[in-house]
């Protein structure tokens, strides 16, 4: 029997493995940590506006959610944990926590109150639609039918959210006009009341994306989009966000190493990015046709400009 190449048995393992960790032996150009920009990006209005209308301040967010983590000694376990089951280092949770809390929601003194979040919204009858029709039930048009083939959650879901690019958003299909808005926020969204939910500020459409990968390594029961109940349980519990931000931002690194050649895994300012802007394989994919290195945006900057803080408070 003819003996195979390491590069083929490491392909082997990897596809045995589920693909979910690109191999190491993968040639990509290393991004090193650090901002390329001398000054932090623009922040946009909305983000301001939120913080105004508190009576708040970037800084005074910042040093609340960085004090969180600091003082609370199971939040720092379960950000290594969660880092260690998915190989990656702690400061891109870290990273993605402190952006979400600084930028976009203030963080809640204890965690105890998202536990109490997450009970009361698995009791809740909550379903993810518009306008009386199910996601699952929109999804089952004869327009989406190239997805039907897909098994990865990742990539149905992102097929899906690209038939409803293409085809639904802001057009008139059988005589019904759909918003001009983002999939998730469309059907993801029943309370209005924000697109992101828990610690991490997970929106569920990327909490479906990511249910695979959690399910092969944490163990856990797959989300499905049937329950919403279970998916906003899941993504406000500080236990379970952890692990699905982890998830995430594997995802983030992996994409960005096999469809765009380059490793991020050094520079969590690129991570964050990525977990503020989602929609990483797409992102991937103009990335590698710039043939440029991926830039940190205004949320990012501020880790990689806090990176060595934000290290000292884990150790």
């Amino acid at each position: 029997m003819q003996r195979l190449s390491s590069a083929v048995m490491i392909s082997v393992l990897a596809i045995a493995l589920g693909g979910e960790f690109v191999s190491s032996a993968y040639s990509a150009t290393k991004v090193p940590p650090g901002n390329r920009s001398a000054s932090q990006p623009k922040i946009p209005s909305s983000s301001v506006s939120r913080t105004r209308a508190t009576n708040g301040s970037f800084q005074a967010k910042y040093e609340k959610i960085r004090d969180l983590i600091k003082t609370n000694k199971k939040l720092q376990s379960g950000i290594k944990k969660a880092a260690g089951k998915y190989g990656i280092d702690p400061i891109h949770i870290v990273g993605a926590l402190v952006g979400e809390h600084t930028y976009n929601v203030d963080a809640t003194d204890t965690l105890q109150t998202y536990v109490i979040k997450a009970i009361s919204y698995f009791k809740e009858d909550i379903e993810f639609e518009h306008d009386g029709e199910n996601v699952m039930e929109f999804v089952e048009r004869p327009e989406f039918a190239k997805c039907k083939s897909i098994k990865a959650s990742y990539d149905l879901w992102a097929c899906r959210e690209n038939v409803w690019k293409a085809t639904f958003k802001g057009k008139k299909v059988d005589g019904k006009k759909w918003p001009n808005d983002r999939f998730g926020r469309v059907f993801f969204q029943p309370f209005y009341a924000g697109q992101t939910f828990g610690l991490g500020q997970i929106n569920p459409l990327t909490a479906l994306q990511v249910t695979d990968m959690v399910a092969r390594k944490s163990g856990k029961k797959k989300l499905n989009a049937k329950k919403a109940n279970e998916v906003y349980k899941t993504i406000i519990d500080p236990d379970t966000t952890l692990i699905y931000m982890a998830a995430i931002i594997r995802t983030s690194i992996d994409s960005y190493k096999k469809i765009a050649g380059f490793d991020i895994s050094a520079n969590p300012g690129i991570t964050a990015t990525l977990y503020n802007l989602g929609d990483v394989k797409n992102r991937a994919r103009r990335a590698k046709a710039k043939s440029s290195m991926p830039r940190e945006n205004y949320y990012g900057w501020l880790i990689n400009d806090k990176q060595k803080e934000l290290e000292s408070i884990l150790k």
